[in-house]
């Protein structure tokens, strides 16, 4: 098929659907000019109290806010599985569109979600495209740009109303709370099994399984235990994402146990300063 498409187009496949897309882009404008928007990071994936309906929490760290977007159920373990660091066997759907675009000389920079129309919220994908000098805006499910974000390392910014709306929605935690992440860290349950095999004390905290930016720096590792943020011992990660949401914009005292000792650190909780973590399959942890 990908010969024949060659053959009669005389382009690869994969530049023929950029440039689908990018015919697309024009269909619609941001809501708001790109400098009103916040920088935000994505915590967890979470349920709305009320209909138990799937919506992802991103972090704003100026407000300390958390802000829930609606997002399906298959957006959901999507962006799940990145925060674990699970890779799946064979590319699925938003590997696959950023293997695309990387094929045809394209890559996400920054992506947006910037409206609220009846309910649903709008998102935007900005694109460099080689060749190109202005960036190429294209409009998207905000689902989908924000997977698309986690994989190809790219920002997420939302508009002040977005912001706004996310204040009126209601979440919880997962049944199982598999995972947060905030500040450069991604956290997940120490559950009895990791806590034998990897030397952990018996004492409250959430196993870290990956870290980067300034965390990392500071010495936090995957395998390490994280006892405290500010004082308060997170019990879940959920627990660690709302405590890193309490102590707002500027830093957060991490607390940690590492190879028998306690080692304490101040990191910032700007997400422009501290980049997203990197996590690790807990399978692959070193013991």
């Amino acid at each position: 098929m990908r010969a024949t498409t060659q053959r009669r187009w005389g382009l690869p496949a994969a530049t023929l659907v950029l440039i689908f897309w990018v015919a697309a882009a024009g269909a619609r404008e941001l809501a708001v000019p790109v400098d009103e928007m916040l920088e935000v990071e994505v915590g967890t994936v979470a349920v709305e109290r009320h209909t138990g309906a799937p919506v992802v929490l991103l972090r704003e760290p100026a407000s300390g806010d958390i802000v829930p977007i609606f997002i399906g159920p298959a957006e959901a373990r999507a962006i799940l599985e990145k925060l674990a660091g699970l890779e799946p066997p064979r590319p699925m759907t938003h590997d696959l569109t950023g293997d695309l675009l990387a094929a045809a000389g394209a890559g996400i920079e920054r992506v947006f979600v910037d409206d609220l129309v009846a309910g649903t919220f709008l998102g935007m994908v900005q694109l460099a495209v080689e060749g190109r000098d202005e960036p190429v805006f294209v409009d998207s499910r905000a689902s989908d740009a924000i997977a698309l974000a986690l994989r190809a390392g790219a920002s997420i910014h939302i508009s002040p109303k977005v912001l706004e709306a996310g204040r009126q929605l209601d979440y919880e935690a997962l049944e199982d709370d598999p995972v947060a992440s905030a500040i450069g860290i991604t956290v997940m349950t120490a559950t009895a099994d990791l806590r034998e095999a990897l030397g952990l004390p018996d004492r409250d905290g959430v196993l870290v399984s990956g870290a980067t930016g300034a965390a990392a720096e500071a010495g936090i590792e995957a395998g390490v235990l994280l006892v405290e943020v500010d004082g308060v011992t997170p019990r879940s990660p959920m627990e660690f994402l709302e405590r890193v949401r309490a102590a707002g914009e500027g830093t957060v005292r991490i607390a940690y146990w590492r190879e028998g000792a306690i080692h304490e650190v101040d990191l910032p909780t700007d997400p422009a300063r501290t980049p997203r973590p990197i996590p690790r399959d807990p399978s692959a942890i070193r013991t």
